[in-house]
């Protein structure tokens, strides 16, 4: 059951994210701390989201505005460290509320506060009828490659804005899909190689058999879902793809900002 279970979220999740650009670490971690210890889980879980990343490379790469990665991935590796460096001091900082639902504590923390108004923002600017079809000028992609850089090493969840910025830059849906999964992956690498080895450094073993088991299934069950998606890519619009980046992004921000992720 606990196989199956992963591998339809693992499917699910990786088919919806690849429009999105987004998610898939968000959805799995909670469905993997069911079954695995929260060490093993988070191990499992960057496993799945980094191979998927390199899968989606594969099927979709060839399709990237290059000058694009190279203007909004450089800056976000970079500034992926920096975000790294000022979590420290910001999951210092004392709760702001805490609130107890269906029998669990949450908590709204600065950290999860600020990021979370920040994706409501974005979201909010790409639903509004008025700037539906405003683009910004690729001069200010190291801008938000700095900003998404930055907030995806200050918490890990640098997709949504990725997807948010790319979305208004205009791309085909391709190039944004692909683009975007090319700028993850190189943040991915970055992020792996300092947190990855310091994370399995201080574990003392993260890497059950039910550990490794899961992450495997869970990883081919993403490729699946990311081949599942390439297929329907062609069928749907960029203008769905841009609401459905808008409402995740506004979903995602809302539950941070409510403590509740």
């Amino acid at each position: 059951m606990d196989l199956a279970i992963v591998i339809v979220a693992a499917a699910t999740a990786s088919l919806l994210t690849l429009f999105s650009g987004f998610g898939l670490g968000t959805i799995l971690l909670p469905v993997f701390v069911l079954f695995l210890p929260v060490p093993a889980a988070i191990a499992s879980v960057a496993v799945v989201h980094f191979a998927n990343n390199l899968f989606k490379l594969a099927l979709l790469g060839r399709h990237a505005d290059g000058r694009v990665v190279l203007l909004f991935g450089g800056p976000a590796m970079l500034a992926a460290f920096a975000g790294a460096a000022a979590l420290g001091t910001m999951a210092g900082l004392p709760d702001l509320v805490t609130y107890e639902l269906g029998g669990r504590q949450q908590a709204v923390t600065p950290l999860k506060l600020v990021i979370g108004v920040l994706m409501i923002t974005f979201a909010g600017l790409e639903l509004s009828p008025r700037l539906a079809d405003r683009q910004f000028d690729r001069r200010w992609m190291p801008l938000g490659g700095v900003l998404s850089g930055f907030v995806g090493g200050l918490s890990g969840m640098q997709g949504a804005l990725r997807s948010a910025f790319l979305a208004k830059t205009g791309l085909t849906k391709e190039a944004f899909v692909a683009t975007g999964v090319v700028c993850a992956a190189i943040v991915d690498i970055s992020r792996l190689a300092v947190y990855g080895l310091g994370f399995l450094a201080s574990s003392s073993d993260p890497w059950t058999g039910d550990a490794w088991i899961l992450a495997l299934a869970g990883t081919f069950a993403a490729f699946l879902g990311a081949w599942l998606g390439t297929r329907l890519l062609a069928k749907v619009t960029y203008r769905t793809v841009k609401r459905i980046v808008a409402i995740g992004v506004a979903a995602l921000g809302l539950a941070l900002a409510a403590g509740l992720v």
